[in-house]
């Protein structure tokens, strides 16, 4: 089979398709012929060595296609059923064997393109909107980054849950997507400080919560438009990481709370797993969800995909066909 291969830490360089041998599945584990996979932030993390991940390795976190082996003690998936699934490395490569208990059954509505764009920053938007900062009917948030392929996601949950939606972005284009998901606000913050344009939207008040999965770059201004008690979300670091925090500064900004969560704590349990999963598609399946497919590279191009989410350069979700 074909796989990408990292064997040292460093730039789109280092992803180098080779050829290999896939394994049999062992117990616990299913061997799944690979349709389509993800491309995220993590996977950029994990080549550049941010992310301890043992060398050499395949990366891609995310992917789905057909079940083509089954490890022993596994009875809730079968041969030729369709799965997906997320955290779990592997994705690029033709063929590859995951956790039987991090695949997701994607049900016949619903395709390979789209389970590969939605399982992984679907499922975090999820749990940042039922979990983390359960969104409540009247709620104002904020969402960075708002036309990537969380943002969007985090975008439409939030509406679906009654939110007003303020978004920010980059570009026109952007601010287009971004309002097409349901944004009701879009800040453009190469134009506008955030912080300040916030409290113009909301009277000064501030929004109940900020899901920021930029980092370093607009931590300050995530900070500034908490109302008081409100929950900022650090779930990211596309812009870098952010410096160490001074507890103080959540008093002097309202005693506001701030989480860096990760999505594996909030999917440990497989029925947890599932629930979200089968809201996820439930929703895609009746048109209450978008998933949007910013593009489509070729295997043997990971790194021009990775240079291109890193640059941002696109808008949805980059996918490997």
């Amino acid at each position: 089979m074909r796989a990408i291969v990292i064997e040292e830490h460093g730039g789109p360089e280092v992803l180098r398709l080779t050829e290999a041998n896939a394994r049999e599945p062992g117990p616990g584990e299913v061997l799944v012929d690979v349709a389509a996979r993800g491309v995220n932030f993590i996977d950029v993390y994990q080549r550049e060595g941010q992310y301890d991940v043992p060398l050499p390795f395949v990366p891609g976190m995310e992917a789905a296609g057909v079940v083509a082996a089954v490890g022993e003690g596994v009875h809730d998936l079968s041969v030729g059923q369709r799965v997906g699934w997320a955290m779990s490395p592997g994705g690029y490569a033709d063929r590859a064997v995951v956790k039987a208990s991090v695949a997701v059954p994607v049900p016949d509505d619903v395709s390979d393109e789209q389970a590969a764009a939605l399982l992984l920053q679907g499922l975090t938007a999820h749990y940042l909107t039922y979990s983390v900062y359960p969104v409540a009917e009247g709620d104002t948030v904020l969402v960075h980054a708002a036309a990537g392929g969380t943002g969007l996601l985090i975008t439409q949950l939030a509406k679906e849950r009654g939110a007003r939606v303020i978004g920010t972005v980059s570009t026109e284009e952007k601010e287009l997507l971004a309002r097409e998901a349901g944004a009701d606000e879009v800040i453009r913050y190469t134009q506008t400080p955030v912080a300040d344009a916030v409290g113009d939207l909301t009277g000064g008040r501030g929004v109940a919560a900020v899901y920021d999965g930029v980092g370093r770059s607009t931590f300050d201004a995530s900070l500034a438009s908490l109302r008081p008690r409100g929950v900022l979300a650090l779930f990211g670091q596309s812009s870098g990481m952010v410096p160490p925090v001074d507890p103080l500064r959540l008093t002097q900004a309202g005693s506001v709370y701030l989480t860096r969560p990760s999505l594996a704590t909030f999917v440990a349990e497989r029925e947890e797993l599932l629930g979200r999963a089968r809201d996820l598609f439930g929703l895609l399946a009746g048109g209450r969800l978008d998933v949007r497919i910013g593009g489509r590279y070729p295997l043997a191009e990971a790194g021009r995909a990775q240079s291109d989410l890193a640059a941002r350069r696109t808008a949805g979700k980059l996918l490997l066909v």
